[in-house]
């Protein structure tokens, strides 16, 4: 695969759209609404075989990954439209925690896990909370002598990791999931399609991957590749929310009319859907400057998160309630959206967050700090 030309063209290119219609064809298949419901109730909410195929038939883990380490040499943009397709399906998968631990093994420069994850040989996540932001996280761990202790909650896609990326101090670990120590608690997370869980490690020793000031730095880049996908992944969820709010509708019949034909409804669903056009130009701007390493990329990040978390929190919101009583019920697909939707909002920061940070590098004056 070749990478997407730097061209400032926000239109999806012949080769994203290829994509697209692979990973939904595969989702349709493998991932229906229903499937994904019956996976939220059973005792494995992820689904390994499908991020199996996802990466290692289709190559989604290795599309940012440059084809001398290990990769496909495309780029964050493809990963984008991957993201785009997993928030329509809801997808069970823990693609987007491993997208940001091969984000910062990338920004690191080391070969030899990177190669392991994006062969899809092995999987990754990164051991900081999912609310965790760019320039704003801290590190939670004692580290001395390689040895970790400590306890780091709420983290996202970690539930079935082989490796676990770990910030401690200045350096970065690598522990893997059969190490002394390492234990992983299942919690109560809103969003059963994307488990959280608490990582606790008592005396684990860890692989040491890089040291000094630059981890931290790596690990902000990371994150903010997190928020880029996190927006494009918002921006499927809140297209397929008004997608099936348009179709319900349009064949529902009240007070002798279908109810499409109501006035004060389509205005409704038209202001969505401008809403959602503009949250996909953000999305996709903030993909460009990941895939072509812009120098507006945080600002790009931080205005895709600021409002593409909103805009899809609305979209869920207006199935649930446009779609009546059945919106309400466990048999209909608008509360998975409604739940991904709501815990996507606070991932890697919430709209405040991002807007304060924004605030702060177009240099807006008197803007407090994130709460």
């Amino acid at each position: 695969m070749t990478a997407t030309p730097a061209t400032g063209d926000l239109l999806y290119s012949e080769i994203e759209c290829d994509l697209r219609a692979t990973v939904r064809a595969l989702l349709e298949k493998r991932s229906s609404w229903n499937a994904v419901l019956t996976r939220t109730e059973s005792d494995q909410p992820t689904d390994l075989g499908l991020y199996a195929t996802l990466a290692r038939d289709l190559g989604c883990a290795a599309l940012a990954v440059p084809e001398d380490r290990g990769g496909a040499g495309a780029s964050w943009r493809e990963a984008a439209v991957v993201a785009e397709e997993l928030g329509r399906a809801v997808a069970p998968v823990p693609l987007l925690g491993a997208a940001v631990a091969t984000a910062l093994l990338l920004e690191l420069g080391e070969r030899e896990l990177l190669k392991e994850l994006a062969g899809g040989e092995a999987l990754a996540g990164l051991a900081l909370p999912f609310s965790a932001s760019p320039a704003t996280w801290t590190s939670t761990l004692d580290c001395s002598g390689d040895v970790l202790n400590g306890v780091v909650a709420g983290v996202v896609d970690a539930r079935a990791a082989d490796v676990v990326l770990v910030p401690a101090g200045e350096a970065l670990y690598a522990v893997r999931a059969r190490a002394a120590g390492f234990r992983r608690l299942p919690v109560v997370s809103l969003d059963m399609t994307r488990p959280l869980v608490d990582l606790s490690f008592e005396e684990t020793p860890g692989q040491l991957v890089a040291r000094g000031p630059e981890v931290a730095a790596a690990v902000d880049a990371a994150l903010r590749i997190g928020a880029v996908l996190l927006a494009s992944e918002q921006v499927g969820v809140a297209e397929r929310a008004l997608e099936l709010t348009v179709d319900y509708l349009g064949i529902r019949r009240q007070f002798g009319r279908i109810l499409g034909s109501f006035q004060a409804l389509k205005h409704r669903l038209a202001d969505l859907w401008v809403l959602l056009t503009q949250a996909r130009a953000v999305a996709r701007y903030a993909a460009e400057c990941a895939a072509t390493g812009a120098a507006d990329l945080p600002v790009a990040a931080a205005l895709a998160q600021a409002h593409c978390s909103v805009v899809v929190q609305q979209a869920a919101e207006e199935c649930v309630q446009l779609h009546g009583g059945i919106g309400f019920t466990w048999e209909h697909p608008a509360h998975l959206y409604l739940k991904r939707a709501k815990s996507s909002a606070i991932g890697f920061g919430t709209a405040e967050r991002h807007r304060a940070a924004l605030a702060r590098l177009v240099d807006l004056p008197g803007v407090p700090g994130p709460s």
